[in-house]
């Protein structure tokens, strides 16, 4: 392995290793920094793997075996657009928890956490009949929003969920 291949295959393992650290995070734009990160780590491996550079892959101007492979190039195109689809997305995930929320942190979700500490026979693990959802919660009324403050929130902002 050259040192070239050998310096970029650090890189690409590099890009990889902070991109599913920063993936794993709370903060909506850790996400984002790391999926963008994944994204550049991915088209640098096609390009890698795509091997020595050759002549343009036209019938007629080389011979094929001189001819650079097209596919990892037309894959590294398709990487990028879908990186930037999903870049956008995020983008406007986090700019609407921030205005909603006044941060961008991915919050536990409470169901998760009441299933999460049930017996695997499927009763509360504590003997208790009711869920601790309805010992921390009051009852809504019906069409009443989950989120506390949401609608003054909203208002705040002009918007209405």
């Amino acid at each position: 392995m050259s040192p070239v291949n050998l310096t970029s295959a650090l890189v690409v393992g590099g890009l990889y290793t902070a991109g599913t650290y920063l993936l794993l995070q709370r903060s909506l734009m850790r996400v984002l920094i790391g999926l963008v990160l994944l994204g550049h780590g991915t088209n640098l491996l096609l390009l890698l793997v795509g091997g020595e550079s050759g002549q343009p892959p036209m019938v007629g101007s080389a011979r094929p075996e001189d001819m650079s492979d097209p596919l990892p190039q037309g894959m590294a195109l398709t990487s990028i657009v879908i990186t930037f689809a999903l870049t956008t997305f995020l983008l406007a995930l986090a700019y609407r928890a921030w205005t909603l929320l006044g941060d961008d942190e991915v919050r536990d979700d409470l169901e998760d956490a009441r299933i999460s500490r049930l017996e695997p026979g499927g009763g509360p693990a504590d003997g208790a009949e009711q869920s601790d959802r309805e010992d921390r919660e009051p009852p809504r009324e019906p069409g009443e929003l989950a989120v506390p403050g949401l609608l003054e929130r909203c208002d705040a902002y002009g918007r209405r969920p």
